[in-house]
């Protein structure tokens, strides 16, 4: 009777085991999925919206942005400096610096740079309402056009703090929502050598590279950066004209080409 019962409960078991295995297989798979965001594909669902981290490009372009949400003690060295390498750089500008200083968005819109918007009180937008997201776009925008009267099209986020509801409601309102691949992390006063390293060692084609204004170090690192990639064959455009206007994003930020664009 003990030699049944074991018997039994051997067989039993092995008849469980390709069921369990089957239950952890598909276990795994969801998880996989779930992680690679191809679960929201595959079931149907809204993968997460993305800004665009870089663009997916043949031609060996790039963009050097700055966000402007602090003092000018240092914009007119940079602008210096990109006048010399004959470079167009984009400038995001939180409204209150913008409406602060005037004659710095006036003098960087008539040097050919491009411009967009920072938000306008350099909050955390992804706690905001819808309402109040198209408020802080709006107004900011508004700031800028009032000096440039330029049309603004292009947003970053503070803190680059974003969510689905920010990305949407951006799109919606006719931004492109740009974020980074290349962070020259001259907010964290690094040296002007370890800030140009750290950019030229990360930029490749159709990356977007981001500095700040006012950093300490930032227009020291400039020359050494602008020339190193010019003369790696690289060619500097803004972000208005490096991305695609109705490309995809893929999962890793990456902007895609529209089907059938050339690039």
């Amino acid at each position: 009777m003990k030699g049944y019962k074991t018997f039994i409960r051997t067989w039993g078991l092995r008849r469980c085991l390709p069921a369990a295995g089957a239950v952890l297989l598909t276990a795994a798979l969801c998880l996989a999925l779930h992680l690679t965001g191809a679960y929201a594909v595959y079931t149907g669902g809204t993968v997460r919206r993305l800004p665009v981290y870089s663009v997916e490009r043949e031609e060996k372009l790039l963009s050097i942005t700055f966000d402007c949400a602090w003092g000018t003690d240092h914009t007119d060295a940079i602008l210096e400096a990109l006048s010399r390498e004959g470079v167009r750089a984009t400038f995001f500008m939180v409204q209150f610096w913008a409406e602060r200083y005037p004659e710095f968005v006036k003098k960087i819109d008539e040097a050919g740079h491009e411009i967009g918007t920072h938000s306008a009180t350099h909050s955390h937008m992804t706690k905001l309402s819808k309402e109040e997201i198209r408020a802080e776009l709006s107004s900011s925008s508004a700031a800028i056009t009032a000096v440039t009267g330029k049309k603004v099209d292009l947003f970053r986020p503070p803190f680059g703090d974003y969510n689905d509801a920010l990305v949407s409601c951006a799109e919606e309102e006719g931004y492109a929502v740009i974020q980074w691949d290349v962070d020259s992390l001259d907010w964290k006063d690094l040296s002007a050598q370890d800030i140009a390293m750290r950019v030229i060692n990360r930029a490749r084609q159709g990356s977007i590279i981001l500095c700040h204004n006012n950093a300490l170090h930032t227009a020291e690192a400039l020359p050494v950066i602008l020339s190193t990639l010019k003369n790696s064959g690289y060619t500097f455009v803004p972000v208005g004209e490096l991305i695609w206007r109705g490309g995809s994003v893929d999962a890793s930020g990456r902007q895609q080409p529209p089907h059938g664009a050339g690039q």
